[in-house]
């Protein structure tokens, strides 16, 4: 079953349920992955697993940014909001690493890549992206290797 499949049927046990915030999280998230569909000319094609995951990780995102402009404006009541619809959403990510694992991947592309230090911090992103894309948050894998050429 596809994340979209997935997502699907999730939203109709949230109907059945009667849980509007979920609900209106996954039909939030439902309309990004059609709106990528239409721009992309995948209608037919329908969406790769790939591709669902790069739309909830803007997703997700876009939801971390809301959740601190409302802390910081004072709209407790609508930070929550996010955060229900947040959590709603997270589930649809692939099991995300650990930074022990993380820590363990940086050291090996460290190597790997040649980098003596943080003018070097590039090249390693370059070749550690690719192994956690949708396994980690870019932001957490950033700090990381700015940690460990530090």
């Amino acid at each position: 079953m596809t994340i979209k499949e997935q997502l699907n049927e999730d939203i109709k046990q949230a109907m059945r349920a009667k849980d509007k915030m979920t609900l209106e999280a996954l039909r939030f998230l439902m309309a990004a992955f059609k709106d990528f569909e239409v721009n992309n000319q995948k209608r037919e094609a329908g969406l790769s697993d790939e591709e669902a995951v790069q739309i909830i990780q803007s997703s997700i995102k876009k939801r971390r940014e809301s959740i601190e402009q409302f802390e910081n404006g004072g709209r407790a009541e609508l930070a929550e909001k996010e955060k229900a619809g947040l959590e709603a959403i997270m589930r649809y990510l692939p099991e995300q690493l650990g930074e022990d694992a993380l820590r363990a991947i940086i050291k090996e592309s460290v190597a790997e890549a040649g980098a003596s230090g943080p003018q070097d911090m590039g090249k390693v992103m370059k070749v550690i992206m690719p192994k956690v894309k949708g396994k980690a948050d870019g932001a957490l894998v950033n700090r990381l290797v700015k940690e460990a050429l530090g």
